[in-house]
């Protein structure tokens, strides 16, 4: 009897050990593996873009250099359309969460929004991989240095900003996104 009452308890355990691990994610990685995301059909729903806005798209999923003069010089001339810059990097799993939401809302806004990512405090090819594997309806200034973030403010990652049709800032956003349907409301709120 005391034998059984000890295998029962044993059982018990490694049930309860068993279902903690799983619930708690073990070797699970939050991050998407793989985007649903066809930039290609994105490209297609945005043809006919205003000039601006169709030189982002043709830069899809590109990391452009040129530091803050370059993107300063292309916040510029977006002057007359609203903009969501959003700052990024390939190491920051929440980043890397809200990222089909930056994909859907750049090609669903991307006729009348401008959309620009900001790789920042990140390497090349690990960013560049991601990109591959997520790729953005726009492009993305590098920023190793983290000097184009640096003109957003003290922030963390990932941060996304809201500039009005004159170019001021209208809303910065702190951490990430947990839904397309979270950023579609501040895109409509704040812009």
């Amino acid at each position: 009897m005391r034998r059984g009452l000890i295998a029962l308890a044993t059982i018990v355990l490694v049930g309860l050990l068993t279902l903690g691990l799983t619930q708690a994610g073990g070797d699970e990685d939050p991050a998407p593996k793989a985007s649903a995301f066809d930039l290609g059909q994105a490209r297609r729903a945005l043809a006919g873009a205003p000039a601006p806005l169709a030189a982002l798209h043709e830069q899809s999923g590109r990391l452009l250099g040129g530091g803050k003069a370059a993107y300063r010089e292309r916040l510029a001339g977006l002057k007359g359309h609203p903009v969501v810059v959003n700052k990024w990097a390939s190491w920051c799993n929440p980043c890397r969460v809200e990222f089909p939401a930056f994909q859907g809302q750049g090609t669903k806004e991307g006729k009348r929004v401008a959309f620009i990512g900001v790789d920042s405090r990140d390497s090349s090819g690990p960013a560049a991989r991601f990109l591959a594997e997520m790729p953005l309806p726009y492009p993305s200034y590098s920023d190793p240095e983290g000097e184009i973030a640096a003109l957003l403010g003290p922030s963390a990652f990932p941060v996304t900003a809201f500039y009005d049709e004159r170019g001021k800032l209208a809303y910065l956003h702190q951490g990430g996104y947990r839904s397309e349907a979270d950023l579609a409301a501040d895109i409509r709120r704040y812009l």
